[in-house]
């Protein structure tokens, strides 16, 4: 056994003693399925036998099976069988696990060869893990041992200072002139000390210089120069329109005589941009021709974003003065950044509700992963409040695929997760394979109809968000086989349940093992813990140190527990400190329902 001595390890090769030592089989190898459950992990190693010579065949397969015990599985396949088609010419064959139905042939002159095969194939796995490993190490030494990679990379750089002359600079004398100028102003409130602020600074920069031919305003606050701006206390008579800034980096955007609106997006480049396309744009935008609503339905809203596709709403009514225009008006406000909403009246919302057989007035509702069905559509309730909460609804895909860019928005919904896990495929099969279980989920949607309305099902694509690796590691104590289907993020308790790798992922086993997790008959297979990122050593506790020098002046507050996710230098940092009161410790490993981004405080 030449494996790590773990206990995962230990407990794999002692299920491969309990393995047959010899398996007969009578097709050809590329036909023999993959091993399955608990052997799925396990290499396959296929050796041939002759009518003639079957008795000294079983002999020398029995042989090699001895000493490949614990690291292969061994077949005998007999060539009498007319499903083998392997030539004659090849004597042995083998499949490594996570390769599908792939074999290789070979011609064998001696049993050591096979042996050779596995020991060099680990060697090379060895030499990888160990030089992955002093890359790691490398990486640590950048910037000491606290392994903070977003300050390491503003530390490197600190020479090279993003230029801020291309964005304007707010303060306490200049904030209400300044904002009064634009129709649209995006203020970044950042701290010169903070790693995320100082990284995402070159993201709004280079917004910002994409944004120069337009009417928008790109601005920024150092709050740690004017805090009575950031604390929304400028001694002015007239009313600053955010609360006080409490994480950095926080991102408003500012319209005279309007409440501010935060962004919630991704600290990236592309993200912000988009948002701020989409908010620079009439909400809602008045249409009045056939020409003018198709172009809203099928056309990007701007050349930047052709090939993206945004979610629309278009609000139909008999005339602009009918009660539920404002109402419509003060969601399309709120939807701003994320969702292009359109307005209909008189004739021609006439003609559209008659095509579709709608009594006005109404809303219909695009979303951006609907394509060629008829769109949902909604009647008009009492409050904007709860029509926005409508059209968020009608927007939620039935089985959404999780990223880092939509995580913390699903996980707002407060809903339990049914998480299912999918590997990137490698050929056709694979594909077909994973799209079938995708199936299999939303069968499951289905099937289970309102008793599902508590949990969202949804999937994860390792191969398009690695990161899901670590999450699903992190969930069960160690890496499953996959597909692996797991139930998290309970709104009342803190288990992570596995569906049984044993049975079939199919709806109807499914639901059924979703009862036996509400009626407390399935067993947890792990624990959402507690994600805090105490510093590595006692000097390293600064703010515990300040207060034990000073223990007249106010406590010193730590800041929450914080997520980071890389992918394509876009971060999302979270944290939260209430003012004379000790952060929670026990928040999960993902963002909570609130929706600050980043502290430093």
């Amino acid at each position: 056994m030449r494996k790590p001595l773990s206990t995962l390890s230990l407990h794999t090769f002692l299920q491969l003693m309990e393995a047959p030592l010899v398996s007969e089989v009578y097709e050809d190898p590329s036909s023999v399925q993959p091993p399955l459950f608990p052997y799925q992990q396990t290499p396959q190693v296929f050796l041939f036998a002759h009518p003639a010579t079957e008795h000294l065949d079983r002999e020398t397969a029995t042989t090699l099976a001895w000493r490949l015990r614990g690291l292969a599985l061994l077949l005998l396949v007999h060539r009498q069988s007319p499903a083998v088609k392997t030539p004659d010419e090849y004597n042995a064959a083998y499949r490594l696990p996570g390769k599908g139905l792939d074999v290789k042939y070979l011609t064998l002159h001696d049993l050591d060869e096979v042996l050779e095969l596995f020991t060099d194939q680990e060697r090379e796995e060895e030499e990888e893990e160990e030089e992955a490993e002093e890359r790691e190490e490398e990486e640590d030494l950048d910037f000491g041992e606290l392994d903070d990679e977003i300050a390491a990379s503003v530390y490197e750089k600190r020479g090279n200072l993003p230029d801020v002359d291309s964005i304007t600079h707010l303060t306490s004398e200049n904030f209400h002139s300044v904002i009064a100028q634009s129709s649209l102003t995006v203020a970044l409130f950042y701290l010169k000390w903070d790693a995320v602020s100082m990284a995402f600074l070159s993201s709004f920069i280079e917004v910002t210089e994409r944004l120069a031919e337009s009417m928008v305003q790109m601005s920024a606050v150092d709050c740690g120069e004017w805090t009575d701006l950031c604390a929304a206390q400028t001694g002015s008579s007239l009313p600053i329109p955010f609360q006080p800034i409490t994480t950095f980096p926080t991102v408003l955007l500012l319209r005279p005589q309007e409440p501010a609106q935060h962004y919630r997006g991704m600290l990236g480049t592309e993200a912000l941009h988009c948002f701020i396309l989409l908010s620079s744009r009439a909400s809602p935008v008045l249409l009045s021709t056939q020409k003018e609503v198709k172009s809203f339905l099928q056309e990007a809203p701007y050349p930047e974003l052709t090939g993206f596709t945004p979610n629309r709403a278009l609000g139909l009514f008999r005339t602009p003065t009918d009660a539920g225009v404002s109402l419509f008006t003060e969601a399309a406000k709120s939807l701003r950044g994320e969702v292009l909403t359109g307005l209909l009246t008189d004739e021609l919302a006439d003609k559209w509700a008659a095509e579709h057989a709608v009594k006005l007035p109404a809303v219909f509702v695009f979303p951006s992963w609907r394509t060629h069905t008829r769109p949902p559509t909604l009647s008009i309730p009492s409050s904007p409040e709860e029509l926005l909460s409508h059209i968020k609804s009608a927007l939620l895909h039935p089985l959404p695929e999780l990223t880092v860019e939509n995580l913390p928005s699903f996980l707002s919904l407060g809903k339990a997760l049914l998480l299912l896990f999918v590997g990137e495929e490698e050929d056709e099969i694979g594909l077909r394979q994973n799209q079938a279980l995708v199936e299999e989920m939303r069968g499951v949607v289905e099937l289970g109809g309102g008793r599902m309305e508590r949990y969202l099902a949804c999937w994860i694509h390792l191969g398009r968000t690695p990161t899901g690796l670590s999450v699903l590691g992190s969930y069960l104590g160690s890496m499953p086989p996959l597909p692996a289907l797991v139930l998290t993020h309970l709104p009342s308790r803190d288990e992570i349940y596995q569906y049984p790798m044993k049975f079939p992922i199919a709806a109807p086993s499914v639901l059924k093992w979703l009862q036996r997790v509400e009626d407390g008959k399935e067993s947890p297979a792990g624990m959402l813990g507690d994600d805090s990122w105490p510093p590595p050593y006692d000097f390293f506790d600064f703010l515990k140190i300040m207060d034990m020098q000073e223990p007249d002046s106010a406590q010193q507050l730590t800041p929450a527990d914080e997520d980071y996710v890389d992918g394509d230098d876009e971060v999302i940092a979270q944290g939260d400190v209430a003012e004379d009161e000790a952060p929670d410790s026990s928040s999960s490993r993902f963002p909570e329902n609130n929706t600050n981004i980043h502290s430093e405080l």
